[in-house]
């Protein structure tokens, strides 16, 4: 048969299902049915007329309201492409046509595909978001291939405990998703051991949940009287109201508390350390530990287009100035959000106290804490929306050059937004809570109406850990649901809808729509797909080494989260998702240094957590100061009339006028109360709270620089590559440095 003349104006002779049968389609376009002499349609004739002209084999079927264009890029691209590069693909275990891996021919295909514009300059994207085309995507395997093995034996729930295939997860969907598989397995890897000692220091203290010595005066302190919790008709209460949170306070707040952050701050250098040199190993398996992204995309550029004009590194102050201003603006906002969770619960604290409801009223401290800490969940949820919006805003802003200095700038403003969003509530309840608030009858109150919220009656670290909790458990448990849910159940309408309104035709039922078909259906992907994955378990991360002094299970969630995450993410890639476009990396990018700067952070906040938060310095400078074994009794426990203590005493009737103390209490004619703090008869600060405020300073001080010289030292004993890895990238230099002196000697002889 004679091959036709392949010319948008011809169009019909591509709809014949004999032309190209056999072929492998490297890209898929996707377009609504439009009348003949529409501008989409036109636009549509204009850009395959473009691929035509550089030999691209086009393909198109009409499926219902529904065209599909299957393009085939020319042997000669990637003919070049070796050439220009020297054979890039050497290292993948299969090659295709002209040694080209699969993950590289669609990585080209989608680079000229996206770099071909029409007459009016609209490239493939500009068409996309003009409706011109709905979708362009690459095709999963369907055949006995590496995809299918990747169904069969990684993307299932029964596999969940088993290694995963990383060389064939990057034979199939490249290099960079291949590392963010690989990094997951190790950082889950890295976390049982995390997870086995956060868990023993929560056993400790489960251990003595009923024999510490603190908790028992609590739960005899029965005629200690405390001051009333809120301004209006809030009761006088006794100490040994708050005896079950006194005992679940020690399970984390306890002697093991200092040795686990500690360790988690060794832990991390570590865990960082180890995986460069994983990180090195496998690059240098794949023959990319000295691969030059720019010189790839420069190669490119030229194989799409020889006279292409070379985009040059730009800089502008004006431009970087205004993006710091948009930064900060930002981060001003989301601090302001914040403070508005903080006047939520001091508000929500007196509705409920207020409440008709004896037990709310009752709990209404935790209360507000608990509402506080699932509205902070929604503004996470709704925030993380607009800090992609105005990430992308300031990114265009910046002009950045390749696709990496992109990514890099992207993930750099939307982790900074996102750790705010989260942290910042966090900083405020770790920090600021209950030391900025005052004392009875002398509260700081916001418009002068509300007085600040304080700490938990059992402890400050008590509303740290409320908040931890609930945050981590929240946003782990309902993230999964929705990220494996929506594709699932989009997935499932659409294949629905598609056989209740889909016409069956005999072109209808070819192979290649079918699969064309069966690729549309699945859930769409961007650019920053992956992105999304990896933000996601490093501010899991973060949540699992900042605070962990005040949450010791964080390890072990994020470990059983991982195990789960790993397969839910194989799952979506392979049966809910179209296929990503492959691309190629020798690392994970810039997400390393956002590890290491909170690795560093993590140490500053635990040492702070440890001296500030917890009651830990207090106890310690009772133990050894102001406790009967510093008055020389050996024979009773050294923390005996600590709860005493560290409580002052008020005088009721210096109450102000706003402190209305509610008739139904148990001690209506009590004359003194007590509160969390250290002062004097006459509200000054005691001689005790500066000395607890200079072992503080000095703890932080000792901890954080003991700290980060571990870090240092773990850093430098473990080096960040391999000396076989090194010694192999000698031996290859050698090698070819010996093969260009034959070859010069050879020509030298001739």
């Amino acid at each position: 048969m004679q091959e036709p003349v392949r010319t948008p104006w011809q169009e019909n002779l591509l709809l014949d299902p004999l032309i190209y049968a056999d072929l492998k389609w490297d890209f898929v376009l996707v377009c609504e049915n439009s009348s003949y002499d529409s501008q989409e349609e036109e636009k549509r004739r204009l850009y395959m007329s473009e691929l035509e002209q550089k030999r691209f084999k086009i393909k198109k079927s009409k499926d219902g309201n529904k065209i599909y264009y299957g393009v085939r890029a020319p042997p000669d691209i990637f003919r070049k492409y070796v050439r220009l590069l020297k054979n890039p693909d050497q290292g993948y275990a299969s090659l295709g046509e002209e040694n080209v891996s699969e993950t590289s021919r669609i990585r080209i295909v989608h680079f000229i595909l996206h770099k071909t514009s029409i007459r009016s300059g609209e490239t493939l994207n500009d068409l996309i978001n003009n409706g011109v085309f709905e979708t362009a995507f690459p095709l999963h395997s369907l055949e006995e291939t590496t995809g299918k093995q990747l169904k069969e034996k990684w993307a299932r729930w029964r596999d969940v405990i088993y290694k995963q295939p990383v060389p064939q997860i990057r034979e199939y969907f490249g290099e960079k998703v291949a590392l963010y598989f690989a990094w997951l397995g190790w950082y889950t890897l890295m976390l049982f051991p995390a997870a086995l000692v956060g868990l023993a220091v929560f056993f400790y203290g489960f251990v003595h949940f009923n024999s510490s010595k603190i908790t028992q005066e609590i739960c005899t302190a029965n005629t200690t009287v405390m001051c009333p919790l809120c301004d209006q008709k809030c009761p006088y209460w006794p100490l040994s109201d708050t005896c079950t949170y006194a005992k679940v306070t020690h399970l984390f707040d306890n002697e093991g508390t200092v040795f686990f952050a500690m360790f988690m701050a060794v832990w991390a250098t570590i865990f960082l350390e180890l995986w460069k040199r994983q990180r090195a190993r496998d690059v240098s398996w794949w023959n990319l530990y000295s691969w030059d992204e720019d010189e790839e995309e420069l190669a490119l550029e030229l194989i799409n287009n020889p006279d292409c004009k070379i985009q040059t590194h730009q800089h502008s102050y004006l431009r970087t100035t205004l993006v710091l201003l948009g930064v900060a603006a930002m981060i001003a906002v989301l601090i302001g959000i914040a403070q508005a969770l903080v006047i939520y619960r001091v508000v929500a604290t007196v509705l409920f106290m207020g409440s008709s409801w004896n037990f709310l009223s009752d709990h209404a401290n935790t209360a507000s804490v608990m509402t506080g800490a699932v509205l902070h969940y929604l503004t996470i949820v709704i925030m993380t929306k607009v800090n992609r919006i105005v990430s992308t805003y300031l990114c265009n802003l910046e002009k950045p050059r390749t696709f990496t200095e992109r990514e890099n700038s992207f993930t750099t403003k939307v982790f900074t937004f996102q750790f705010v969003t989260h942290f910042s509530s966090l900083f405020y309840v770790a920090f600021f809570l209950g030391r900025i608030n005052g004392y009875p009858g002398s509260y700081m109150r916001i418009a002068g109406e509300w007085r600040l919220e304080e700490c938990h009656p059992s402890g400050c670290i008590t509303d740290l850990f409320i908040q931890m909790c609930i945050i981590m458990v929240l946003k782990q448990t309902l993230s999964n649901c929705m990220e494996f849910l929506s594709p699932l159940l989009k997935y499932k309408f659409r294949k629905l809808q598609d056989k209740r309104s889909r016409v069956y035709s005999e072109q209808g039922s070819s192979d290649h729509v079918e699969a064309w078909r069966k690729n549309y259906r699945l859930g769409e992907v961007h650019i920053f797909s992956l992105f999304d994955e990896f933000l996601e378990m490093v501010i899991q991360y973060s949540f699992t080494t900042i605070f962990v002094a005040a949450f010791p299970l964080a390890p072990l969630l994020a470990f059983i989260n991982n195990v789960l995450e790993i397969r839910l993410d194989a799952i979506k890639m392979t049966r809910l998702q179209r296929r990503l476009v492959p691309r190629k990396a020798n690392d994970i990018g810039i997400w390393l240094q956002v590890l290491e700067a909170v690795g560093v952070l993590a140490v500053i906040t635990n040492g702070l957590v440890i001296a500030i938060t917890s009651d830990f310095i207090p106890r310690l400078i009772y133990r050894y100061a102001y406790g009967p074994c510093a008055q020389g009794q050996e024979d009773i426990d050294c923390l005996t009339g600590y709860i005493n203590q560290s409580l002052s005493t008020f005088r009721t009737q210096d109450f102000d006028k706003r402190t209305k103390v509610s008739e139904h209490t148990m001690f209506p004619n009590a004359t003194e109360c007590r509160y969390r703090d250290y002062r004097n008869s006459d509200y000054s600060f005691s001689v005790q709270f500066w000395h607890i405020f200079a072992a503080r300073l000095a703890f932080v001080i000792v901890f954080e620089h003991v700290a980060v010289c571990i870090k240092f030292i773990a850093a430098w004993f473990v080096p960040d590559v391999p000396q076989s890895v090194k010694n192999d990238s000698l031996d290859k230099k050698h090698k070819d440095l010996l093969d260009q002196l034959g070859m010069i000697e050879r020509s030298t002889e001739v």
